[in-house]
């Protein structure tokens, strides 16, 4: 597949994937039979675009899938009772910050208590195995900043963007189920020895990213654009975040796990940086230029736990396993209009134009 490197010559390992037909789930499967891993995907085919993934990877490799629900612990713990997985990548949750707020209980337990489930299972069978749980920006909820602001975006001064010192402040039903599956694998490694690493993503986006209103913004606003459907920016549309394309992404999956002795216990921001970023006004003026045709948007309320800015300070993991972003946002978004054009049909079948 375009985009990924093929190591030869690697000691093959077992690697389980939850959520592994969403839209990081399936890139990083990609990713990682390209570099010989055995992978192993679960997921409750509960999406959109689950179906197409799977034909998709299908199509491209071979793997074992697990038609499981995280929330129901037995299932999960005789999972792991079966299979030795070496490496968890764990993509599976609740991923809507407004689903949050329309049912927190649901929230609540996919998140918080299916990733209790996964760290339990490794603790009582696999105790060795590697854990990357992806994690989010929303744990450090509405930051209070003094921002300045022009006509497309806010911003700061000599702003290096938001370390992982910055004080936990969950701010919604999503970022407190999040951050109480953060906290629980960080105190794993601590009481159980568990080799896990936290990483608490931005905005991800590129190809096999089925994006929707209430998540995806990029995918969804260049969706929305390309096939000429109305969309809605909620707020002024100076909202700022730092974007990281799905390929440096999975590079970064990589370089953990190569890298474990040094990353294990540690929790990571990651996401574009201050090289990368975009406000959501910034990206509807790249999306009609490069598409030579307006928006057709309207604009509402700001929603709960939106940020005005938020940016990844990624220093630290670049310190720790040399990884920068490769992908500019004019570059990325490039690609995603491709992927997108092609694939209109999928996009037809799921009736998301």
């Amino acid at each position: 597949m375009e985009g990924f490197s093929i190591e030869k010559n690697r000691e093959q390992m077992k690697i389980l994937i939850t959520g592994g037909l969403g839209f990081i789930g399936v890139n990083t499967s990609l990713k990682f039979n390209n570099l010989g891993y055995d992978i192993h995907i679960l997921d409750n085919l509960s999406r959109k675009g689950n179906f197409q993934n799977y034909e998709l990877l299908k199509n491209n490799m071979n793997f074992t899938f697990f038609n499981k629900d995280l929330r129901n612990y037995f299932d999960i713990d005789l999972l792991f009772k079966d299979n030795k997985f070496d490496v968890i990548i764990h993509l599976a949750g609740q991923v809507a910050v407004t689903n949050s707020v329309r049912n927190p209980r649901e929230d609540f337990d996919i998140n918080c208590s299916g990733t209790f489930n996964i760290l339990e299972a490794i603790r009582n069978h696999s105790p060795e195995s590697i854990l990357i749980y992806s994690s989010t920006n929303k744990v450090y909820g509405n930051i209070e900043d003094e921002l300045l602001e022009n006509e497309k975006r806010y911003y700061n001064t000599n702003f290096q963007g938001i370390g992982e010192e910055q004080k936990l402040d969950f701010h919604s039903p999503y970022g407190c189920s999040k951050g109480c599956a953060d906290q629980y694998i960080r105190d794993y490694h601590r009481i159980y020895g568990i080799k896990s690493v936290v990483l608490r993503q931005s905005c991800i986006y590129g190809p096999n990213q089925f994006g929707i209103e209430d998540q995806g913004w990029v995918s969804w606003f260049s969706i929305s654009t390309i096939f000429e459907k109305k969309f809605t920016i909620y707020g002024n549309g100076k909202q700022v975040r730092d974007v990281l394309h799905i390929f440096d992404l999975v590079e970064l999956y990589k370089r953990v796990i190569e890298n474990i002795e040094k990353c294990k216990g540690k929790i990571y921001n990651v996401g574009g940086g201050p090289s990368n970023t975009l406000s959501l006004l910034e990206l509807i003026d790249l999306l009609e230029s490069k598409q030579k045709k307006k928006a057709n948007l309207t604009f509402s309320d700001w929603r709960p736990g939106d940020q005005k800015i938020y940016v990844s300070d990624i220093r630290k993991i670049f310190t720790d396993v040399d990884w920068t972003p490769k992908i500019s946002p004019n570059d990325g978004v490039g690609l995603m209009i491709e992927w997108i054009k092609s694939n209109k049909k999928i996009f037809q079948e799921l009736k998301l134009i």
